[in-house]
């Protein structure tokens, strides 16, 4: 791999979701002494991503800033539990954070009064979501943050196709039919399949998401690069930001590249937020430059570190 996770340094653990085990990796600080007490963070994957991408890199970034960090993979995705299998449904992965957190709570080298959040793309908007309910969430942190529920009804960025959302849904309407009358589930692919799956027509963030996802760069045996066709009414149903005016007085903190081509989800949420909140700016760092570049993760994280130790 060009940028190395660390994955392999992290403990495999096991953590409940209702019935469901979910499957995680843990970090610890160096030196970790089980009689103390630390603070944590829950670090939640993108759309299609598993937790031994960027959210292990993150997790193992701020184990070494004296954090417990707790990366894990979705339900119905990855190496969790979850029938049907690549489901995308964002309730449901808004409650694997909020499990997440029942997990860490129950740890006992971990300070409940000091458990903070943060996601990278789609799971930056389900951490932006998770933390208007669950007052557990002390602190939450934005990486190139998208709202699924915006793209499901209005397109991905630079994509403009009349009556988006009609054609998605009808193409939900028809999946769901042949699924209930006993045909194969239908899928789609997050990203493209292969290079010449790529052409004038793909988005910007999906030629990048295919460099990241479906190269050596940092592909992973358990991220399938496909989702649910049926999981795309309950996307457009969605709303990230819907109540993110009432997080305050808890802190938000929203990192985003300069060249981004998605900081309209961002500015949507800052602007809907109140404070304290802050966007942290990466000069010349794309959405994807933000999951795994080291010139522009350690800027993440002294920012994230800086952040969070607030809390």
């Amino acid at each position: 791999m060009l940028h190395y996770t660390h994955y392999k340094e992290g403990k495999k653990v096991c953590f409940k979701k209702f019935n469901l085990n979910i499957s995680g990796l843990i970090f610890l600080p160096d030196n970790f002494d089980d009689n103390k007490r630390y603070p944590a963070i829950v670090i939640t994957h993108p759309g299609g991503g598993v937790k031994e991408q960027c959210s292990s890199l993150y997790a193992w970034n701020l184990s070494r800033k004296g954090y417990v960090a707790l990366a894990f993979d979705a339900s119905h995705q990855g190496e969790s539990e979850g029938l049907p299998r690549y489901l995308e449904d964002p309730t449901s992965r808004v409650e694997d954070i909020r499990s997440a957190v029942d997990y860490l709570v129950s740890l006992p080298y971990v300070d409940e009064n000091k458990i903070g959040a943060m996601g990278i793309c789609a799971g930056a908007g389900y951490t932006l979501n998770a933390i208007q309910t669950d007052l557990r969430i002390k602190a939450a942190a934005g990486i190139s943050t998208w709202d699924v529920g915006d793209s499901a009804r209005n397109g991905f960025p630079g994509v403009n196709i009349p009556n988006f959302m009609e054609k998605l849904l009808a193409e939900v309407a028809a999946a769901r039919t042949s699924e209930a009358r006993g045909g194969e589930p239908k899928y789609w692919n997050y990203v493209p399949k292969s290079k010449s799956d790529i052409n004038e027509n793909t988005s910007t963030i999906q030629k990048e998401a295919y460099e990241y996802y479906r190269t050596d760069r940092c592909s992973y045996p358990t991220s399938v690069n496909k989702y649910l066709v049926s999981s795309n009414d309950k996307l457009a149903a969605w709303d990230a930001f819907a109540y993110i005016d009432k997080v305050s007085p808890r802190p938000l903190l929203f990192v985003v590249g300069s060249r981004a081509d998605t900081l309209y989800f961002t500015k949507d949420a800052y602007n809907r937020a109140r404070e304290p909140k802050e966007i942290f700016t990466v000069d010349g760092a794309s959405h994807v430059d933000l999951y795994d570049k080291p010139e522009y993760v350690c800027q993440v994280v002294e920012k994230l570190v800086d952040f969070f130790d607030k809390i």
